[in-house]
């Protein structure tokens, strides 16, 4: 109770929700309109003890001013927006293929109607994780040269075709594709980074960092954050840590918490989910070094320019 936390990613606002009813004050933040708009009732129903701000969430440090409690992030597409066929994020229905949060800028219809193949093959293999993703790029471009992609069930259909399914399958054939596409016209991944390194400079010494993950590219990445701000990976290979640097975050629990069965039979979406989490030492906030991630050169969507840099 009295606590002022950032929930990072309001969607529906479900976790918003039960930190007020624990008597914190909230600051959410979100980049679909679409949220930010049916936010508002919750805005008035909590009288002052709700602020909900439209933007991104890796933007935390010039979005909010204050020392927090808290930060919580739940990483990815949500509900919300799965279950919208209109906004393209899903082949469970037939809908436009767009994907954008922010519902402006480059779509997933331009990315694969518009890409090389070269880089579409990359792009479906590093994000996706897509073992076929020669095989993906390949049909992509052969069907968009005889008419352009425009609907979520039409290219999920091409490139099941392309991966092909064996009954044992626990996933549908075009999940990974659908997967990278989201990741690299939202900029996902380096969003995350931002906020992780945001949230270090914001949070008050005990304040706590939580984040909710679905996959392996998003928990690995949050992973290393921690590992490398503990003080337990020894600072990152191009930026070693120095004798005598501080942790910044004491992590509790290495190990990633998995959703209990219960849970997961309760809500099917959480049985892919890892929670990990780090409470903020009093050491200063430290140098912001991407290569602690490990990632590749992390593209950006706007113009469709290559991607760079090796796995």
């Amino acid at each position: 109770p009295g606590a002022l936390i950032v929930d990072g990613t309001f969607g529906a606002g479900g976790y918003t929700q039960a930190i007020l009813e624990a008597g914190a004050q909230v600051i959410a933040i979100d980049r679909d309109p679409n949220a930010i708009r049916d936010g508002q009732a919750l805005v008035e129903q909590m009288d002052g003890r709700l602020a909900l701000i439209e933007g991104r969430f890796g933007d935390l440090a010039s979005l909010v001013d204050k020392k927090l409690d808290g930060v919580v992030l739940d990483i990815g597409v949500s509900s919300m927006q799965l279950d919208e066929a209109e906004r393209g994020f899903s082949f469970l229905r037939d809908g436009p293929l767009d994907m954008r949060m922010e519902q402006a800028g480059v779509s997933a219809a331009d990315v694969v109607n518009t890409m090389a193949r070269s880089d579409l093959t990359r792009l479906i293999g590093i994000w996706g994780e897509e073992r076929k993703a020669s095989a993906v790029s390949h049909a992509i471009v052969t069907r968009r040269n005889e008419r352009p992609f425009d609907s979520t069930l039409d290219f999920a259909d091409v490139v099941a075709k392309a991966v092909g399914s064996l009954p044992k399958d626990r996933i549908h054939p075009a999940t990974r594709t659908f997967q990278a596409l989201r990741i690299f016209v939202n900029r996902e991944l380096h969003q995350l980074c931002e906020a992780l390194f945001a949230a270090e400079h914001a949070l008050k010494s005990g304040g706590r960092l939580v984040v909710v993950t679905f996959h392996s590219l998003e928990d690995r990445i949050v992973k290393r954050f921690f590992a490398d701000r503990s003080g337990s990976a020894g600072g990152s290979r191009h930026l070693p840590q120095l004798a005598g640097d501080a942790p910044r975050f004491d992590c509790p629990v290495r190990k990633a918490i998995s959703a209990s069965g219960e849970a997961a039979d309760a809500n099917a979406r959480a049985r892919s989910a890892k929670l990990r989490f780090g409470v903020r030492t009093d050491a200063p906030a430290g140098t912001e070094d991407l290569s602690i991630f490990g990632l590749p050169n992390l593209p950006a969507p706007d113009g469709l320019g290559a991607l760079r840099g090796g796995r």
